[in-house]
């Protein structure tokens, strides 16, 4: 990333994908290589996020989402927001205008989608243009007042409203020594959780942070790292990892004890994630 004067990072710029005649639902495909970073920016549409293969890791100031394949993320207008991939991704997406999601979560939210979205969005998007290419963008614009492309974008609005939110989402704090306590711990989730130990490396008690990260995340700190190692699995399994190997990795006494968790948490055992 590149920086400003004085040496901080630029401020979050606003991508432009739409001029104000474009259609209401413009599209774009992207190929991406592993650990790909787009970095923070913002859309003056309200974005659908989908990668037909790989996953994503996408992050706003408070907030980390995981986007596997069988997932889709609704980022709101001018919502700043950074994405990096995880392994090769297909990364489809979809800008909608304002005046066509009533309805719709005003915050950033992971949906599950259904076949027939994911059918719809892989033929909207399989010619889309991407980004950067000026050229290309106009003339997919073109193409779509003369195709059957008004009647796919009447199928995907209506899709989308039966899409069911799931929580793949894992809060972070407001303060700078919390927020890196959760880089530390992201860094390596296999180690072992030690709140007293990780208290007094801040200088608190462990009633301390226990408060504090409750105020901060509405999680306690235990909880809080259960939903990140729930989130890297998900990640890890959808890249093809074995069971074995993810609930090793990931701290856990045996693939049984991770596979209950995951389990109960998310209603279905990890070998359904996996890619």
């Amino acid at each position: 990333m590149s920086e400003s004067k004085g040496g901080l990072p630029p401020a979050p710029h606003e991508i432009k994908v739409a001029d104000a005649d474009a259609p209401a639902m413009v599209t774009r495909r992207r190929l991406l290589q592993p650990d790909f970073h787009i970095p923070p920016h913002w859309h003056a549409r309200t974005q659908f996020l989908f990668g037909a293969s790989g996953v994503m890791r996408v992050g706003t100031p408070r907030r980390l989402w995981i986007v596997p394949p069988t997932r889709a993320l609704w980022i709101p207008a001018h919502v700043v927001h950074e994405i990096r991939m995880s392994g090769s991704v297909d990364m489809r997406t979809l800008y909608i205008d304002a005046e066509h999601i009533a309805g719709m979560p005003d915050d950033c939210a992971v949906l599950d989608m259904t076949p027939l979205m994911r059918e719809l969005i892989v033929r909207v998007t399989a010619d889309a243009p991407s980004v950067q290419d000026a050229a290309a963008v106009q003339a997919a614009a073109d193409a779509a007042r003369d195709s059957d492309y008004p009647l796919l974008t009447t199928l995907i609005l209506a899709e989308l409203r039966r899409l069911q939110s799931c929580g793949f989402d894992l809060p972070l704090p407001e303060s700078a020594d919390l927020r890196a306590l959760c880089a530390r711990v992201l860094a390596d989730l296999a180690e072992p959780l030690d709140t007293q130990a990780y208290a007094a490396g801040l200088g608190i008690s462990s009633k301390t942070l226990y408060r504090r990260f409750l105020s901060e995340t509405g999680l306690t700190f235990v909880r809080w790292l259960q939903q990140a190692k729930l989130l890297e699995a998900v990640r890890r399994l959808a890249e093809g990892q074995t069971v074995t190997t993810v609930a090793l990795d990931l701290g856990y006494q045996s693939p049984s004890a991770f596979t209950a968790m995951f389990h109960r948490t998310l209603g279905s055992p990890p070998k359904t994630y996996r890619g």
